[in-house]
């Protein structure tokens, strides 16, 4: 039950399914979620520890880069809840929106868009 419950409070906020939505085209540095995000660093780091605890992302550490993905192998319930969410968010304009400025965000030079976020 309680898996169900972190899951379910990790879905319950806009930030956070635009971050998995964003995701689901694949790894994605903190810098680049923050640029797509427009958030503070903290706010969305905030969420990313959030989504993680609750068993729908994981992150590894490269260099000075943090970067994120959906779980590799999720539990049988954040699986279920993982592909909602593409479905759910296909109707949304904002999501729209994000996928076309992370297509611009990934042709941006990582070293350049983390110094302007530091």
């Amino acid at each position: 039950m309680e898996e169900l419950i972190s899951a379910s409070k990790a879905l319950s906020d806009s930030n956070r399914v635009r971050l998995l939505c964003a995701l689901r085209h694949g790894e994605l540095c903190v810098c680049q979620l923050i640029a797509l995000l427009k958030l503070a660093p903290s706010t969305v780091s905030q969420h990313l520890t959030i989504l993680k605890n609750a068993g729908l992302i994981s992150s590894r550490k490269e260099a000075r880069w943090v970067y994120y993905r959906i779980q590799d192998k999720p539990s049988a319930l954040c699986d279920k809840m993982l592909a909602m969410i593409p479905e759910s968010a296909a109707c949304s304009e904002l999501i729209a929106e994000d996928d076309k400025r992370l297509k611009k965000i990934l042709r941006t030079d990582k070293e350049q868009l983390c110094r302007t976020k530091e």
